[in-house]
């Protein structure tokens, strides 16, 4: 025999609130199929870059100089010589770039990926270099001195268009030396025949990479402008722009930076400290930012699916008690199905048509289909539309939630403050031990006094 409390009005909502839950799982199933897909776009990426050029990172010339050092190991015992290098930073570096940017796409993925043209020109004060030999306790071979530029991804050099040592042409050699993570490329230069000369380094070179491109304050001073023809530039790193220009033909930006502004000095010690770390901490430029992030927005749509799932079944719940109808678990589930295939949709579409359309389509497919699902369980026209109507609504507001991204959780949390109180209004006169109809309620009959006009 069945029991009665499983027909009252609490049991029923205790099943709905218990489908609900159970619709988790398509959602959580919709979810890692969005990380599958960015995983997707990930290898794009990495197979654009490896014929392209990857996230670059370039730095200005330094000097590396080779140093020998007399060390005793034991007592008694001859002391030997310990080969090592120092490194020593310019005084004054200028880096113009300009950034000439472009989609490359791999299947259904597009990446920004640019070439770069940079103009370098660096100066090493003689006065450093004399006062840093003597402050060290290594011998310096000045003889096999090496001028070193670091660059991230080496795929990306594509010309080496000038080289110049005080005026001198010069040519870059290819070198197993890294900076920090980065590979140099090198050329030798003799400091015991320069003398008491500063040194003064012009370079310019086309360097290709994608999506990203950082550099390194490699000087007492230095001073970078930075143009490119791409809308939406994200400046990352230690520092910002001093000064930058964004609008729909690009952007522009100068940087000016101190070595007191960053936590490595003019010169060091190959091998003392973390230099490594501290060079990846100074780092600075632009990523070449993609503002509609389709994965991005389909995760964000898919944290307040439940919510939204819970929020449709309740509206389907009112109707059946405020309007005496039945609704039967089955078509819930078949309901929720149809909400949790909308992310599928989504995600389907937005891949190739853009979020925001893909968003319209998807929603106006599932409130068809929702509200015309509802005029046949519901036996009513009106209540189809009006929930349809709801439907359409609760995915504006959802949409709204995608949108705003720093207001996210106050518009969140006053939806759904208003969501509880209207709740609470409409049910404010329901018997909740009250058994759930099993019919719709049966016209009222006729007066009598109307039966008697009629016959």
């Amino acid at each position: 025999m069945m029991n009665p409390w499983t027909q009252t009005v609490t049991a029923k909502v205790l099943g709905i609130g218990v489908l609900a839950l159970l619709m988790t799982i398509p959602l959580w199933q919709v979810q890692s199929l969005v990380g599958e897909r960015q995983q997707l776009r990930e290898s794009a990426i990495t197979q654009i870059a490896q014929g392209w050029g990857g996230s670059q990172v370039l730095g200005g010339p330094l000097l590396s100089v080779p140093t020998m050092q007399s060390v005793l190991m034991q007592e008694n015992q001859p002391p030997q010589l310990r080969a090592g290098r120092e490194n020593v930073l310019p005084d004054v570096l200028s880096m113009e770039v300009a950034m000439a940017v472009q989609t490359r796409r791999y299947g259904i993925y597009g990446v920004p990926v640019f070439v770069s043209t940079v103009k370098l020109d660096a100066v090493f004060r003689s006065q450093d270099l004399q006062q840093f030999r003597r402050a060290s306790s290594a011998q310096w071979q000045g003889g096999k001195a090496e001028l070193r530029l670091p660059i991230g991804d080496l795929r990306g050099l594509q010309e080496v268009g000038d080289l110049r040592i005080n005026g001198k042409p010069a040519r870059f050699d290819s070198s197993a030396a890294n900076l920090g993570p980065w590979h140099d490329v090198v050329v030798p230069i003799d400091l015991d025949a320069l003398g008491d000369q500063p040194i003064e380094v012009q370079i310019s070179l086309r360097l290709a990479g994608t999506e990203s491109l950082r550099l390194l304050p490699l000087a007492r001073r230095t001073d970078v402008t930075m143009h490119a023809p791409w809308p939406d530039p994200s400046f990352v790193g230690a520092a910002l722009p001093l000064e930058h220009r964004v609008d729909a033909g690009g952007f522009s930006a100068r940087w000016h930076l101190l070595d007191l502004n960053r936590s490595f000095g003019q010169h060091w010690v190959d091998g003392s400290g973390d230099m490594g770390k501290a060079l990846e901490a100074s780092t600075f430029g632009v990523q070449l930012y993609q503002p509609v992030d389709v994965y991005q927005r389909n995760v964000r749509a898919g944290k307040y699916g439940l919510l939204f799932i819970a929020m449709t079944f309740v509206a389907f719940f009112l109707f059946e008690v405020l309007k005496r109808l039945r609704v039967h678990p089955v078509q819930y589930l078949l309901v929720g199905a149809a909400l949790a295939t909308f992310y599928v949709v989504l995600l389907a579409l937005s891949e190739q048509i853009g979020f925001g359309m893909a968003y319209a389509l998807a929603a106006a497919a599932v409130v068809g289909i929702v509200g015309g699902y509802a005029m046949a369980v519901l036996r009513a026209r009106r209540a189809g539309l009006l929930l349809g109507g709801v439907l359409g609504l609760i995915y504006a507001m959802l949409y709204g939630l995608i949108a705003a991204e720093q207001y996210a959780l106050l518009i969140g949390a006053l939806v759904l403050l208003v969501t509880v109180a209207l709740m609470m209004y409409l049910t404010r006169r329901i018997d909740w031990y009250a058994y759930v109809p099993t019919t719709a309620a049966p016209a009222a009959p006729a007066p009598p006094a109307a039966i008697m006009e009629r016959s």
